[in-house]
């Protein structure tokens, strides 16, 4: 490519003549990537294709152009812009000089290098200029271990990272001009926030699909991105059919219990096939697993595991009807809100309980040594069978765990049971979920 080509590139994604487009502030991801921005190491933003890393990437250029910098000291690129006809690291190096050469930065320039894994090699690049003091260096990109693996040989010791996620429930309310700063205002907006939280779980919290009229629209077309861009292209997958099958197999039964075996059987794919898909899965961030809880390290592996997805809006346009899976949605909910605590706290650990009786308590929160907290969702509590039989499972678990507290999650449900010396918390959804926030 021609370097004119190249700097009118660049001219589009940088604020050096104009101010650009970036999006809804999210204080949260602002203030740890400040927190990071003052270490000497390299920064890697990771998460799922379009959960607002780009415009997290802008929103943090802004902010330092508002702090003092000189807008033409940040170099802000998206290496999956078609307009860019070369591949390989003779391309960063060859943007680098460009760079250089037309907009004349002083000293050591910020790069936010954006979607990095379309650049074979990158990795040695990025630590060349870091080491040189070329720049101070922030990576984004789409596959959780393609950044983690390449970077982890390559910059031990030199990188920090951010992992961002959609909207959490609070950024969703904002999102949607619905502000709660106190009790006051959860008391007078509590219909407004219980029927976003509907919305919430049946669109998903994806930023620009939590902006538009087209939702399903939208949500097909990420799920079309991630299946052609993170998974066949990178993994060079033959049978594309059987890929999707899987895809919407789990799509279609997060909150539920698998084997790689069971997954075999229901879709005649081969287990070497199950096995490598789920994990490409889980690379790109669609799906998490679950542990079971057990203190011997080979029960663990040879339990099933349960399925969870990364935004719930991707299982009712791609799996099943809204209406009908309500709780498998809200548990699904409440294990992404876990997660992003747990990626915050690395002494967390999550699992699910479940005993020889067949008894199930959805989340076990340890943190550390200790079993902290047991989480139990039920959407419907009003049933006496299903009261008891919740109840019974969190007793027995929270003997077994040595666990006095514990919550019922649910949809309308408030209130305290008493089990012997035991205590459970029965709270809302919408409540658990701007609690953990620290909302309310």
């Amino acid at each position: 490519m021609e370097k004119n080509e190249i700097i009118q590139i660049l001219y589009d994604w940088n604020f050096w003549d104009r101010d650009q487009r970036a999006g809804i502030f999210r204080p949260t991801y602002i203030s740890r990537l400040n927190a990071l921005f003052s270490s000497n190491q390299v920064i890697t933003i990771t998460g799922p294709r379009r959960a607002g890393k780009s415009f997290i990437m802008r929103q943090m250029a802004k902010q330092i152009i508002h702090d003092g910098y000189n807008p033409k000291n940040i170099m802000h690129v998206n290496l999956e812009d078609p307009r860019f006809t070369e591949s390989g690291v003779l391309l960063l190096e060859k943007i680098f000089k460009t760079y250089q050469e037309y907009i004349a930065p002083e000293n050591s320039p910020v790069l936010f290098l954006d979607e990095i894994q379309e650049i074979e090699g990158f990795e040695k690049w990025v630590r060349m200029a870091h080491e040189l003091s070329k720049a101070k260096i922030i990576i984004s990109g789409s596959n959780a271990r393609l950044l983690s693996r390449e970077l982890g040989s390559l910059l031990t010791g030199r990188h920090l990272d951010l992992t961002v996620f959609p909207l959490s429930f609070g950024e969703f309310l904002s999102f949607n001009n619905v502000m709660i700063q106190n009790k006051n205002d959860c008391i007078a907006k509590e219909l407004e926030v219980k029927r976003l939280l509907r919305k919430y779980m049946e669109f998903g919290s994806f930023p620009e699909v939590t902006l538009s009229d087209q939702k399903k629209e939208i949500l097909l077309n990420y799920f079309e991105d991630v299946i052609t861009k993170d998974l066949l292209r990178r993994f060079k997958i033959r049978i594309p059919q059987d890929l999707r099958a899987l895809v919407k197999y789990i799509l279609s039964n997060v909150a539920s219990l698998m084997t790689l075996k069971s997954i075999e059987r229901s879709l005649e794919l081969s287990i070497t096939s199950v096995k490598n898909f789920t994990n490409y899965l889980e690379q790109a961030y669609l799906i998490f697993s679950l542990k079971r809880f057990s203190f011997k390290v080979k029960e663990q592996e040879k339990s099933p595991k349960k399925m969870y997805a990364i935004d719930t809006g991707l299982c009712n346009a791609v799996g099943f009807r809204f209406s009908e899976n309500l709780g498998r949605l809200a548990e699904n909910v409440v294990f992404i809100a876990l997660k992003r605590k747990q990626i915050l706290n690395p002494e967390l650990e999550l699992f699910y309980w479940k005993d020889i009786q067949h008894r199930e308590v959805d989340f076990v929160v340890k943190d550390g040594l200790k079993a902290k907290n047991l989480i139990q969702v039920c959407w419907n509590m009003q049933d006496e069978k299903t009261r008891k039989r919740e109840l019974g499972s969190l007793s027995k678990a929270m003997k077994e765990l040595n666990v006095t507290t514990a919550t019922i999650i649910t949809e309308d449900a408030e209130g305290e049971e008493k089990l012997q010396n035991d205590t459970v918390q029965l709270i809302p959804l919408w409540k658990w979920l701007l609690i953990e926030e620290g909302i309310l």
